[in-house]
């Protein structure tokens, strides 16, 4: 995974009322774990949906380098579909039986080849996020809504991504099944961009990005790190300002002094 890349090159999107999200909007980010931060409307599910081809940007170019998966915030599936049927292994399944069983047809056969051992690998990705027990054949209908955002991170796990997209992956999760996302985000050797408001998950990124209209912008490390620049850029703008007010006043106080001395010399002539 290690030619895992995201280029975007002089991205522009605007919403239908001519609101502009990003002008001109160029980064690559590499094989790393990348927190996406600004504040509430500031573009960054946007940016994720732009990536993941679900918006068409006005201008600019996108590029994911390998294979890529989304996990988006709200995510909808058919009321009656199956834990299988939302893993995208349900095809592969009966046809990996009916090979077994000696009933295939070529369909079958082709459909699976590769599959062998699927069964064995849906368990262990399933099991990795707490969901070992989950029966395949279980409605996605009756699950709560932290193993439903579980359960969709495993189908995008099990497509073995070299890219990971994320927006809040951590809404409607407990704090076990958030220390079981932040292993294998861990684990992870691709490139993950993640949107979030989570601190604990933002805080095991090795990079934040800032995402601003024109740029994004990178801090490395986690939250704290970040949060340590982003004070500290504000504690010495707050400090410029207090010098310009300073300069301001002085400046009010020789003017006001120069006009009282030019008031004295004319009164004495």
């Amino acid at each position: 995974m290690s030619g895992a890349r995201i280029r975007v090159s002089h991205l522009s999107y605007s919403w239908p009322d001519g609101r502009s999200v990003v002008a001109d909007l160029s980064f690559t980010l590499g094989p790393s774990r990348v927190g996406l931060v600004a504040p509430n409307g500031a573009g960054k599910s946007t940016l994720l949906r732009l990536l993941a081809g679900e918006l068409t940007p006005q201008a600019g170019t996108l590029e994911i380098t390998g294979r890529w998966g989304y996990l988006p915030q709200r995510w909808q599936v058919p009321a009656n579909a199956t834990v299988a049927d939302v893993l995208g292994v349900t095809e592969a399944l009966v046809a990996v039986d009916a090979v077994l069983a000696g009933t295939a047809d070529a369909t079958q056969l082709d459909a699976a080849d590769g599959h062998w051992d699927l069964r064995e690998r849906i368990a262990a990705q399933l099991a990795m996020l707490g969901l070992g027990d989950m029966p395949l054949q279980r409605k996605v209908a009756t699950l709560s809504g932290g193993e439903a955002m579980s359960l969709a991170l495993a189908a995008r796990l099990l497509r073995n991504p070299d890219v990971l997209l994320m927006d809040e992956p951590t809404n409607h999760l407990d704090r076990a099944a958030r220390r079981r996302l932040h292993d294998v985000l861990h684990a992870f050797r691709g490139c993950v961009l993640v949107a979030s408001h989570d601190r604990d998950l933002l805080e095991g990124m090795q990079q934040i990005a800032e995402l601003q209209p024109a740029r994004l912008r990178m801090v490395g490390g986690g939250y704290s790190a970040y949060r340590a620049v982003a004070d500290g850029e504000q504690a010495a703008a707050e400090q410029q300002v207090q010098h310009l007010r300073k300069d301001l006043r002085r400046e009010k106080v020789d003017r006001q002094q120069a006009h009282e001395r030019a008031e004295r010399r004319s009164s004495n002539a």
